[in-house]
């Protein structure tokens, strides 16, 4: 609700006619290439979560076309659904299930994943923070994100040496044990530890699977450039970059607002004065990339509800 009363306070305070106005004229046609440049992203994600994935199916039954559909559909429900951002993980975990592949495995895979887009999104962050005093951001602008960078920076290395050396799912299946008793659920939180530990442990694959979500996450900064660009207002990659950065940074901080309602908008309005971008044409471009979201999204989320409607449907095989 706060994300949806902040984006409607934007858009009132915005100059609508003039974003109708600048949207009518962009060649708004030429915004839908978005959608297939989305695929990039998708790819570099698939690719390090295959490798990933590679000690837990030797027999590649989960091969790179399977993990970039189980990719897209991860997203989707992430960036479309009131999820918190992390329902598509679970999503993820159950659709590789379907190949067969043990669930301790995927899960530590998933973790590992999200604390790798834990550390680059922070990573990005400070790329952003330095482009944004390049460009020329008020001392006090600067100051305040720079204090939150630093505030923000035990988040991802905690959370990365707790995985890797504590037994925290151990520890929360002793914490719950008493409210729903003895069962598998031990047995499935010591696995999951133990896959975890050897998942965290595997450095280059770490560093490789790092690198290619890193490129993924600055690939989006294409998206924002084209925008300004069909818009009137190009900028240069610089600018593009920052944008994406401090968007994304913002959004991650706020994930529990479904879809980023008013924050998306709210982060380009803010940052985007840098780059004399108005209030009207910054949410104009969130405009666009929400375009993209819901066309790259949609179909993403009715395959999968198609597949499990056909598994509903499939007649149960006897042992």
């Amino acid at each position: 609700m706060l994300g949806l009363v902040l984006l409607v306070g934007l858009v009132v305070r915005s100059d609508l006619p003039a974003m109708w106005r600048t949207l009518r004229a962009s060649a708004a046609w030429n915004l839908l290439w978005l959608t297939p440049y989305r695929v990039l992203f998708f790819l570099l994600y698939a690719i390090g979560w295959r490798a990933l994935l590679r000690p837990y199916d030797r027999q590649h039954r989960a091969g790179l076309g399977y993990t970039f559909w189980v990719t897209t559909v991860r997203e989707a429900v992430d960036r479309l659904l009131p999820v918190a951002s992390v329902g598509g993980s679970f999503i993820a975990v159950r659709l590789m299930r379907w190949r067969g592949l043990a669930a301790s495995g995927i899960a530590a895979t998933v973790a590992a994943e999200i604390v790798l887009t834990l550390s680059c999104l922070y990573l990005l962050t400070a790329v952003g923070l330095f482009l944004l005093s390049e460009i020329g951001a008020s001392d006090a602008t600067s100051r305040h994100i720079l204090l939150a960078l630093l505030l923000g920076l035990p988040v991802p290395v905690v959370t990365a040496l707790l995985l890797r050396y504590g037994s925290v799912f151990g520890r929360i299946e002793a914490f719950l044990r008493p409210m729903l008793g003895e069962g598998a659920l031990s047995d499935g939180a010591a696995a999951l530890d133990r896959e975890l530990h050897a998942c965290l442990s595997r450095g280059w694959t770490l560093a490789f699977v790092g690198a290619l979500q890193f490129a993924a996450l600055l690939s989006a900064s294409f998206e924002i450039w084209l925008a300004l660009r069909l818009f009137g207002h190009p900028v240069d990659a610089r600018g593009a970059v920052m944008l994406e950065c401090m968007t994304q940074a913002l959004r991650h901080v706020a994930f529990i607002v479904p879809a980023g309602l008013g924050v998306q908008e709210a982060a380009f309005v803010l940052f985007g004065h840098a780059l004399g971008v108005g209030s009207g044409l910054a949410i104009a471009v969130s405009m666009a990339k929400r375009l993209r979201e819901v066309l790259c999204g949609l179909p993403a989320l009715a395959s999968w509800q198609l597949m499990e409607a056909a598994r509903l449907r499939a007649p149960v095989r006897s042992p």
